[in-house]
């Protein structure tokens, strides 16, 4: 009785260390065997070294799942074609939890983000960290799809340079440039140049220039002296209080009534003025003294003869009035009475 009493509890605990066993595991990673995923694919043409199965995916910064397989195009879409017609392509397939809604949204949304520019591309976690995959949108002209004859088994995403392959095949092009520079020209034009600046430099009149720049400094010195005494010196106080006199007398010559009423006269000048300029009255004066004006042409142009007749007579006229306003300065009564007066004769003086 006792031994089957030991037998039940036996099972009992190993159901039990089952069941919790199975608890764990479920809330380690069990529950990603129930999540639906979805599978993308992306195909590339360069290398991919340092990308790994079980690499992360990210896209646009949030982790959505990992890579789940890496393969060659010749494995998984060429088996039949000839190898001179294979393609060099790389598969790469990722595995994307559909649970989060961003995975979700990018599974009913991927063929519309491919035409918008969505791009897979390789990059590092860090200047030396792991490789992962990302997902994000560059310019679709700079990043065209890859031609290729298959249909996708998944969703396609195309794929963009890797910045680490850019970086290398950069730097790889910059060491062939140096194996193909002339180094030795580059070296021997430097140390002419070198030379050529010493020998500048000890012909450059060290002495005279310092010379120069002393008298310059006690110059500096001098005028800077000279300033100080004028500023010393200035009647700055005064011209403060004239500024402020002024300032007053300003402030009192605005607040006289009269500039506001000339200032409302002048507005209303104004204002005539625009009334006048906007009528029609100014135009028709205009006209009129025009009209004026070639009548009093036409006119003397008709009687320029007569005109001159008449201007000689007014000389004469003139003339005339001139000679009687002489004769009434010498002789007034003789307007009157008539005749010049007598002439006086002096007595003879006997000699004696």
């Amino acid at each position: 009785m006792a031994e089957r009493q030991s037998y039940h509890r036996l099972g009992l605990f190993v159901v039990v260390s089952l069941i919790i066993l199975f608890l764990l595991l479920f809330v380690l990673g069990g529950r990603s065997l129930f999540t639906p995923t979805l599978k993308l694919e992306t195909y590339f043409d360069t290398s991919i070294a340092g990308l790994d199965v079980g690499a992360p995916v990210k896209f646009r910064g949030i982790p959505l799942g990992q890579v789940s397989e890496i393969a060659s195009a010749a494995s998984v879409y060429q088996h039949d074609v000839p190898i001179g017609k294979r393609t060099a392509y790389i598969v790469v397939r990722i595995d994307m939890t559909a649970g989060t809604t961003d995975a979700d949204q990018l599974k009913r949304e991927v063929r519309e983000y491919v035409k918008h520019g969505l791009r897979a591309q390789t990059l590092l976690a860090g200047i030396t960290g792991q490789q992962y995959l990302s997902l994000d949108f560059l310019d679709p002209k700079e990043n065209p799809p890859l031609a290729f004859p298959w249909t996708p088994k998944y969703p396609y995403v195309p794929s963009a340079p890797s910045l680490t392959t850019t970086i290398i095949a950069n730097a790889q092009r910059f060491l062939a440039n140096l194996n193909t520079a002339n180094i030795k020209g580059i070296s021997d034009n430097l140390t002419q140049l070198v030379e050529t600046l010493n020998q500048k430099l000890d012909q450059i009149p060290v002495t005279e220039l310092s010379s120069q720049l002393e008298r310059i400094l006690d110059d500096t010195h001098t005028l800077l002296q000279h300033t100080d005494q004028l500023i010393a010196t200035a009647p700055i106080e005064q011209a403060v209080g004239n500024i402020a006199t002024a300032s007053a007398r300003l402030d009192k010559l605005l607040a006289n009534p009269a500039i506001d009423q000339t200032v409302v006269n002048t507005a209303a000048f104004t204002a005539r003025l625009k009334t006048l300029a906007a009528s029609n009255s100014l135009d028709r004066s205009v006209e009129n003294i025009d009209r004026a004006l070639q009548r009093i042409d036409a006119l003397l142009g008709d009687n320029q003869y007569d005109i001159r007749v008449i201007i000689q007579d007014l000389r004469a006229t003139a003339d005339n009035l001139r000679q009687l306003s002489e004769n009434v300065r010498r002789n007034p009564a003789g307007i009157l009475i008539g005749g010049p007066p007598a002439k006086i004769e002096l007595p003879a003086q006997e000699p004696k």
